[in-house]
């Protein structure tokens, strides 16, 4: 295993999707981090859309007014990335999910970054839903941070299985651990209704992430939790003083998918620290 299949190889290009609201803080600096870190292009994203249709006489004036806050915003974070390659891109569209995902399309990045949800969701909300499908659609990984998350390398938790894609994952996870100098904790989930044989392969699994990682000499621990998937990798992670996650995305199809794509959610809405969703450019 070579660090040239990682999804993370390169990340030549990182995108930040920002909608200007304290939600959004923490993407902000997220962003600018790792940006920094990695001596990678930072896209300055934000996207004004519609208004109400009463509106109508003042429509281009509501939309210059928001597109001038936008820029405002935009060039203040600018403004923070001192030494960053930068680009500013304001988008309009009625689905800010879509100008997301097609702008990180058509600048070709390997990282969206984005707040858990935005000031448009309703707070009884915890993943807002252009989060949520801009994850679904993107080809790329997405970084979701909560409001007032700080990855600062205290402990990375890897969520491990006996999938094909785990070594995409634990690739990535291995080249963030060194970057960020971060110990990692592995952690495969085991159902009561699994049979030995799933149960044998899970842990062998684990064996087999641990040693790769112990051979890049990094600090490593594992362990192995029964049912509530997404309830005890989130558990688990707060009680490590966890400040970021991995978690794969299959691009699956079908029901398969959709099940994936709520545990990945659940995973999200439940953790206090930044959840990184990995995906292959080729899984969309």
């Amino acid at each position: 295993m070579t660090t040239q299949t990682s999804p993370l190889r390169q990340l030549d290009k990182i995108l930040l999707a920002t909608d200007g609201s304290k939600f959004s803080a923490a993407a902000e600096q997220e962003a600018i981090s790792l940006s920094r870190l990695l001596d990678s292009h930072l896209y300055i994203m934000s996207v004004v859309h519609g208004f109400p249709e009463d509106d109508t006489l003042n429509l281009q004036y509501l939309i210059e007014q928001e597109e001038e806050k936008a820029h405002r915003y935009m060039d203040a974070i600018k403004s923070k990335a001192v030494g960053i390659k930068c680009e500013n891109i304001l988008r309009n569209g009625e689905v800010p999910y879509q100008e997301i995902v097609d702008t990180a399309e058509e600048q070709q990045v390997e990282l969206i970054v984005m707040g858990r949800r935005g000031k448009k969701n309703m707070l009884r909300f915890l993943i807002g839903a252009s989060t949520t499908k801009v994850i679904d659609n993107a080809h790329c990984s997405v970084l979701v941070t909560p409001r007032d998350s700080k990855i600062e390398g205290k402990n990375i938790l890897l969520a491990v299985d006996a999938s094909l894609y785990n070594d995409r994952i634990t690739i990535t996870a291995i080249n963030l651990a060194k970057r960020l100098k971060a110990p990692i904790t592995l952690i495969s989930i085991v159902y009561d209704e699994h049979d030995e044989k799933h149960r044998q392969d899970a842990e062998k699994m684990l064996e087999r992430t641990k040693k790769l990682m112990e051979a890049e000499c990094l600090s490593v621990k594992n362990q192995t939790v029964t049912d509530k998937y997404a309830e005890n990798i989130a558990k688990t992670a707060q009680n490590i003083g966890c400040d970021l996650i991995l978690i794969d995305s299959y691009g699956l199809t079908g029901l398969k998918k959709l099940l994936l794509g709520n545990i990945s959610e659940q995973v999200i809405s439940l953790a206090q620290c930044a959840v990184l969703v990995v995906k292959d450019r080729l899984s969309i």
